[in-house]
């Protein structure tokens, strides 16, 4: 059985500000903005991936679990093949991306690393949510 993780609940202020957000500067895929008693559901894809993001308000939350404030999530992680190109992209539609960095002997430097693997940039949207993008050697198809 194959166990996929296909949606990510990102939680957000401001449904309308995040999805202009992740569609106009991030490059996201919309795929459904759909309205129900109470509340609102936005899925974005980011390209080549099989995993959406998902924006909601009024969403009761999961059984068993809190719901998560805006700006909480940390860590999510998207690979590219081109580091450089992937920030110029992100720059030159207003996000307000970091330097390449890569993890060197004292920890974080700038710079692209080395070593495959080993060259990231950091991001937030605008409540927050933190993102990493890392340059992987070959894309996902490949590997």
């Amino acid at each position: 059985m194959d166990w996929t993780l296909e949606l990510i609940v990102v939680p957000v202020t401001d449904v309308d500000r995040a999805k202009r957000f992740y569609a106009e500067q991030c490059g996201f895929r919309a795929e459904i903005d759909a309205e129900f008693k109470g509340g609102r559901f936005v899925q974005l894809t980011p390209p080549g991936s099989r995993c959406s993001v998902v924006l909601e308000s009024g969403m009761p939350a999961s059984p068993g679990q809190p719901a998560m404030a805006p700006g909480s999530l940390r860590g999510l992680q998207l690979c590219v093949t081109d580091i450089e190109a992937a920030r110029a992209f992100l720059i030159g539609r207003g996000v307000e991306a970091g330097p390449v960095r890569h993890v060197g002997d004292s920890g974080w430097a700038e710079g692209r690393g080395e070593d495959v693997w080993n060259s990231f940039l950091f991001f937030s949207d605008p409540d927050g949510n933190g993102w990493v993008v890392q340059e992987a050697p070959t894309p996902l198809a490949e590997r």
